[in-house]
């Protein structure tokens, strides 16, 4: 696609600060949602900690790993909700040495890839394995687009939700595609606020006239708002900062039990992280796999990890509804990501910016993310293009990947559960090595 702002190309100030605010709203949601699923009570994870140690994990992936070569948000991962949830048993101190194992598989296979160079990944993961695996990310995060426009937390089905979220939907969609050159580039904060006000509107009509279906906004989000308050950070807890909670590491089966908990869900993780920059690869017109090098990459999303959960508690992944607003607004800019970043680190001290979050409708979210997820099945899609998929040995691969993805195939070994998508990248792989090496030979002859 044509970018409006390429890797090192710089937006105006004024007009990178509304670009990086967009970026924030995009990754909000799901960076505020991991601490609150893997830690209810809120004792050991905090959503502003998180919010915290995600931007501090990206700048580190920024400036440090990829050298501002990599326009690439880590926010708190879904995969280690079950991890997390097991080392909230071990308090602070079990929650950072569960993620610092899961950071150091990363860092492990960086330097090993650095060893041996990329062209095994290229090899593995050709178009054929890695388009559908993309779309598959994409199509896999639908369900989740679908149950926060049907506001499914609140149990009972409702269509104002519904229409609110399409709403949303539609006003990003008009602004992207009919709006001005700037309401172009901020399609996502348009369609927001511009929702969340139709929605506080009806949320009064439905307080004046007792209609708990219009009362679509969270005001209780704002009870006991705080202007300035300082995160509950992990690094804090594990010294004790905090007397209502313990440190429970006694010996060295706690460790293992941990590393079980942790590293083998990293492995599982490190095929959505190549996944995922090949797709910005292809967005981009830009090889990220060899520049800065997956080697790289890998390193800053490990490393970026362990310096988000030294804050936050959570380990930090890419984010594909980053990836999504970039390939909207063809803004990849990487300054646009570091200020988000900034912005996580000091909204994080502001309560009332979490509450203001906190409040947003599940349905508005929703609309939204049907622009976002759909844009990354599409790019999957995209990558399947030069594929020959009337060969039989192609098609199998791509239907391997999607049918296992979609159908929800997961592995479970004990207490480690591989993930769908991860289990249909495995099954494509092995269907494209064991059909398609002869086939690749013949054309590398």
């Amino acid at each position: 696609m044509k970018l409006v702002y390429d890797i090192n190309q710089k937006p105006p100030l004024k007009k990178n600060l509304v670009y990086a605010f967009q970026q924030l709203l995009a990754i909000m949601a799901a960076t505020l949602l991991v601490p609150v699923l893997a830690d209810s009570t809120g004792l050991y994870l905090n959503q502003p900690a998180a919010l915290f140690g995600a931007g501090m994990g990206t700048l580190f992936y920024i400036f440090i790993a990829t050298r501002k070569k990599s326009p690439v948000f880590l926010g708190s991962s879904f995969a280690f909700i079950s991890p997390l949830a097991g080392a909230c048993a071990y308090g602070f101190l079990g929650i950072f040495v569960g993620s610092l194992f899961a950071g150091l598989v990363y860092v492990l296979i960086a330097l090993i890839v650095k060893k041996t160079g990329t062209a095994w990944v290229t090899k593995l993961l050709p178009p054929v394995v890695i388009g559908p695996t993309v779309a598959l990310i994409g199509l896999s995060l639908c369900g989740s687009a679908v149950n926060n426009l049907n506001n499914t937390a609140a149990g009972s089905y409702n269509l104002v939700a519904i229409l609110v979220g399409l709403i949303a939907f539609f006003i990003t969609v008009f602004a992207s595609v009919k709006g001005t050159q700037s309401m172009k580039m901020v399609p996502f904060i348009i369609g927001i606020l511009g929702a969340y006000v139709i929605a506080l509107i009806l949320t009064f009509i439905g307080r004046a006239s007792g209609c708990e279906a219009l009362q679509l906004v969270k005001l209780s989000a704002f009870d006991n708002v705080q202007l300035f308050k300082v995160p509950r950070f992990t690094f804090l807890g594990m010294f004790g900062a905090y007397k209502d909670a313990t440190n429970t590491i006694g010996s060295a089966s706690d460790v293992l039990s941990l590393f079980v908990l942790f590293a083998p869900v990293a492995f599982v993780t490190l095929a959505e992280h190549i996944a995922d920059h090949e797709n910005l690869s292809s967005i981009i017109g830009h090889d990220l796999i060899t520049d800065p090098g997956l080697d790289r990459t890998l390193l800053g999303d490990g490393a970026g990890s362990i310096v988000g959960a030294l804050f936050g508690g959570c380990p930090n992944t890419t984010y594909g509804e980053s990836v999504g607003c970039i390939a909207i607004t063809g803004n990849a800019s990487v300054s646009t990501i570091a200020i988000a970043a900034v912005y996580c680190v000091l909204l994080s001290f502001f309560d009332s910016f979490v509450c203001f979050v906190n409040s947003i409708p599940t349905c508005i979210v929703g609309g939204v993310c049907i622009a976002l997820y759909g844009f990354i099945a599409v790019s999957g899609l995209k990558m399947i293009q030069p594929v020959d998929l009337n060969d039989h040995r192609n098609l199998f691969v791509v239907a391997a990947i999607l049918v296992c993805g979609i159908g929800g195939l997961t592995l479970n070994f004990g207490s480690v559960q591989i993930s769908a998508i991860a289990t249909g990248l495995i099954v494509g792989i092995l269907v494209n090595v064991i059909f398609n090496r002869r086939n690749a030979d013949k054309k590398a002859e």
